[in-house]
C-alpha cells in the first residue's frame, strides 16, 4: 500500500502492516534471487474496488479529500493495478527484483 510513504495520522497498525509487506519483499528478494525466482511489490494508493465500495470509502470525504491531492486526479482502477501485475510477472520485468512499485497517481 501506498500508505508506507503517506504516514497517515491514526493508522499505525494498517501501515505497520504494510510496512512488513515491504520489508519482507526485499528480504525474499535475497534469498530467492540465487535460485532465480524476482519478488516484488505493488504498493498501490487507493483504488475503486468492491472493497472501498463496501466499506464505506467510495464517496466518502475521506476518500475524495485522497482523489484531490493525487497528481493524476483521479482514483485508481483495478486494470491501472493489473496492468503493472502483468509486466512483472513478464519477462520485460526480468531484471527487477526486490522492487516496490507505488502505483498511486502520483500520490506521495
Amino acid at each position: 500500500s501506498a500508505v508506507t510513504s503517506l504516514y497517515p495520522a491514526e493508522t499505525a497498525v494498517y501501515t505497520g502492516t504494510k510496512g512488513a509487506v515491504d520489508a519482507i519483499t526485499g528480504v525474499l528478494a535475497n534469498e530467492l534471487g540465487p535460485r532465480n525466482i524476482r519478488v516484488n511489490a505493488i504498493n498501490p494508493g487507493i483504488v475503486e474496488t468492491e472493497g472501498t465500495h463496501g466499506a464505506g470509502f467510495a464517496g466518502s470525504e475521506f476518500f475524495d479529500t485522497i482523489v484531490a491531492q493525487t497528481p493524476l486526479g483521479r482514483v485508481g482502477l483495478p486494470g491501472d493495478i493489473a496492468g503493472i501485475a502483468v509486466f512483472l510477472a513478464s519477462d520485460d520485468a526480468r531484471w527487477l527484483t526486490g522492487e516496490k512499485l507505488t502505483a498511486s497517481g502520483g500520490l506521495r
